[in-house]
This record gives structure tokens, sequence and C-alpha cells, in this order.
């Protein structure tokens, strides 16, 4: 893999409870939603699990996700393709932590920040309803 060796690490306060967090991580109904304009290659609609593969994709930037760990309160996913590396995202109420490292020609700070900023938007409009 071509890049540079990069690591990020982000914890925000979120107006969200741990199921809410945990719905908006784990369901790819709402992974789509959040992580628009990117598409997600997800077989089915189930939560996801240990063992769950899809990708994410931008135009014609593809990473490929693994779930290695799905838990009440944290999620892993293995990153291959436009990442070589791992996240993870931990949580609890009102509070979410996401770790990201990996080698990449993609600025991965700049990604993550943008992705906890959609994310954290979704948890907003979702408590409004």
């Amino acid at each position: 893999m071509l890049g540079n060796f990069q690591q990020s690490q982000i914890r925000i306060e979120v107006a969200a409870s741990a199921t809410a967090i945990r719905q908006q991580l784990l369901s790819p109904v709402c992974l789509r939603q959040w992580l628009a304009p990117a598409k997600l290659s997800l077989e089915n609609d189930d939560l996801l699990r240990v063992q769950s593969n899809f990708a994410v994709e931008l135009g014609p930037i593809k990473v490929n996700q693994l779930v290695s760990v799905a838990s009440i309160d944290s999620l892993r996913l293995i990153l291959s393709a436009g990442i070589d590396g791992y996240q993870e995202w931990y949580w609890g109420d009102g509070w979410l932590q996401s770790r990201l490292e990996g080698i990449s020609l993609l600025p991965l700070g700049l990604l993550q920040t943008a992705n906890l900023t959609r994310l954290r938007w979704a948890l907003t409009q979702n408590s409004g309803k």
C-alpha cells in the first residue's frame, strides 16, 4: 500500500444516548444516511455483526471494511484498499470516540473529523423526532 502511516483519535460530546449512537453505527440504514454521499455496499440491512463485510465508496475511492468487534458499546473495523488499517468506535451516554490508524494517501484526520461531524448531525436530527 502506498501512503503514509497516520493515526487520529477524536472524542466528542453528543446529545444522544448510547443506544441511539449504537443504532447509528451498527444499522446499515442509518449508516447510509449519515455517510451520504458515499455509497455503502452491504447485502442486507441487518445490524452489523462480527464478520460483516462491506465497502464504502466515494467516487473512485473505495475502502473495504470487515467488522472484527461489534458490541453494545464498541465497534472495530479492519480497513483495506483505500486505507490499510483499522477504525475503532467507542461510545456511551453523551459521548463518542473514534480511533483511526492506517496507511493511506488520504488525509485520515480530515476524513475522521468529517465523519464525526456528519454522525453528530444525524444524532441531533434523530433526537428531535
